[in-house]
């Protein structure tokens, strides 16, 4: 069994002629929390593209416990266990809260498109959405329409998907983006929550959700990982604070 979770080696990515991703490598070890940081344009986003099969690579290998699963669809890598949010809210929002869990339950448990299977009769579809749903705190608004909850129970609702399968790599995308301070810190609460037991890779822009949550930070500039280390080396990492960081927490206006 590898170490790593996940593992990237010599990806790259272009549109055209324009190069994104240049020469990637990176290392994901099994149950750690990894937040990957970078100014924008720096093809975080594109990373989690490639990585969750969105976008193909170029050139390049990517492993996934061990597993070659380069060039593979995003259902594929699903169901080796990845699952991933995206920066702009994923959501159902006609469908119940508890609509929107089951969603992603069913198909993991074994359920298939069907005009004469009753899901509401699986008791395990619905013993599992409801863990998920009192998981992410959201059990007293399972009836509620997705569409009408609050920007950041909506963003709790989207993690819930996303681990709602089973996957044991989750990759979160900007999940505090617009939150204000005391909603970030629920989230992040949530977010230790639901990882525990998991991989965790988490693209983020305030710096102070990812020192709290992160046991390892790779740093992503125009396309190449310059730096991973522990967050206190990454602190002090001269070259991170000329490509990124000093700007960064400066803005964030935390030291």
């Amino acid at each position: 069994m590898s170490e790593f979770a996940l593992k990237l080696d010599n990806v790259h990515k272009q549109f055209g002629a324009t190069p994104i991703i240049r020469g990637l490598n990176l290392d994901v070890r099994r149950g750690e929390r990894h937040a990957i940081i970078g100014p924008n344009g720096a093809g975080k986003s594109t990373l989690f593209h490639l990585v969750s099969g969105r976008f193909p690579v170029t050139s390049g290998q990517v492993l996934l416990k061990g597993e070659d699963v380069t060039g593979l669809a995003p259902f594929q890598i699903n169901r080796r266990g990845l699952s991933r949010s995206f920066q702009v809210t994923n959501i159902f929002p006609r469908l119940s809260v508890f609509e929107n869990i089951r969603c992603g339950v069913l198909w993991s448990l074994g359920y298939r498109y069907s005009f004469w299977q009753m899901v509401e009769k699986g008791r395990d579809a619905r013993e599992r959405t409801e863990a998920v749903l009192e998981q992410i705190n959201l059990g007293s608004r399972r009836d509620t329409p997705a569409g009408v909850l609050s920007y950041a129970e909506q963003r709790a609702l989207e993690i819930g998907i996303t681990i709602a399968g089973g996957a044991d790599v989750i990759m979160l995308d900007e999940p505090t983006a617009g939150m204000s301070r005391s909603e970030t810190e629920h989230a992040v609460a949530l977010i230790r929550k639901v990882s525990e037991g998991r991989t965790l890779i988490i693209v983020e822009h305030d710096m102070s959700v990812v020192f709290d949550l992160a046991d390892r930070i790779s740093v992503l500039v125009y396309g190449q990982v310059i730096a991973t280390d522990s967050p206190e080396r990454i602190r002090a990492n001269a070259e991170v604070q000329k490509a990124y960081l000093g700007s960064a927490m400066h803005e964030d206006g935390h030291a």
